[in-house]
């Protein structure tokens, strides 16, 4: 596998082929993202890309059955480079059951209706979509570059394709000033977006990006642990999806857990008021990581 730079995936793909159809992230302006700034924005050349699928199908194409296409928003790329990454990996992979990538909200509503259906005809079958909040002022703040409303849009446009949905959000982001209204609405947007996939990461004031100087200059400010227990406790209890596995199992959070809302709400609930409680043991600093 050719791979340039580090490496970023979701947990649940840590088994899956890592194919790099574009280096970077298209936006790269969310503040407290330091991932892809080290890259320039560009998609990679489509012969590069469809060699590394042939090397992979050479070298473990039976055993491959599930494929990550990388970096930071690969639903960007163009249908033209889409369809043949799909077809070839559909055709060299015989065991592929799954294909996922990173999308921003504006990534799914720049493609029609019937660029998605053909996407999943082709063999797309899950979004990571991550919001990180539902609450518009904080959005702004953090220069997510999309609306609570165009999240929701864009998750149920996905759906109407037959795209399954994970969505990522993120404790602590909303800063001190906005933890209770960012855990409610973020409730909201889960409840709205209903994805069948849900998990919560927890902010890492990371040097260099420009969420230190929003915190250096007084204009956000990283809550307290238990302040971000809290907050998961509140999305947790409030956020109505139909069907949803929920985890907290990124190396970012202080507290793993798991399970499907809303059938074990209650357990994961008491999870956290345990934790809450010092109860249960908290991940300490040094054992955190992005």
């Amino acid at each position: 596998m050719r791979y340039e730079g580090s490496i970023y995936r979701p947990p649940s793909e840590a088994h899956s082929y890592i194919l790099q159809a574009t280096i970077g992230c298209s936006w790269n302006k969310c503040v407290y993202c330091d991932m892809y700034r080290d890259k320039q924005f560009r998609v990679r050349e489509l012969q590069q890309t469809l060699a590394d699928l042939a090397l992979a199908a050479q070298t473990a194409g039976d055993r491959i059955d599930k494929l990550f296409v990388a970096d930071g928003d690969a639903l960007v790329l163009s249908m033209q480079q889409w369809r043949p990454i799909l077809a070839t990996a559909r055709e060299l992979l015989p065991k592929l059951s799954q294909v996922s990538c990173y999308a921003m909200a504006d990534n799914i509503l720049s493609k029609t209706a019937a660029e998605l259906q053909e996407l999943r005809e082709l063999g797309l079958t899950l979004l990571y979509i991550g919001p990180e909040s539902g609450d518009d002022p904080t959005l702004k703040r953090i220069a997510k570059g999309s609306t609570h409303a165009q999240h929701v849009e864009a998750a149920h446009k996905a759906h109407a394709a037959g795209i399954r949905v994970s969505a990522i959000v993120l404790l602590g982001i909303g800063g001190l000033e906005r933890s209770q209204e960012h855990a409610e609405r973020t409730a909201e947007l889960v409840t709205a977006m209903d994805p069948e996939y849900f998990a919560a990461l927890t902010t890492s004031v990371v040097p260099g990006t420009p969420l230190v100087k929003l915190r250096d200059k007084g204009f956000w400010q990283l809550p307290t642990v238990d302040r971000m227990l809290q907050e998961l406790r509140v999305i947790v209890e409030q956020a109505r999806p139909r069907d949803a596995l929920f985890r907290t199992n990124h190396a970012s959070n202080y507290l793993a857990l798991g399970g499907r809302l809303p059938r074990d709400r209650q357990a994961i609930v008491a999870a956290i008021d345990g934790a809450l409680a010092g109860e249960i043991p908290l991940r300490p600093d040094w054992a955190r990581g992005l």
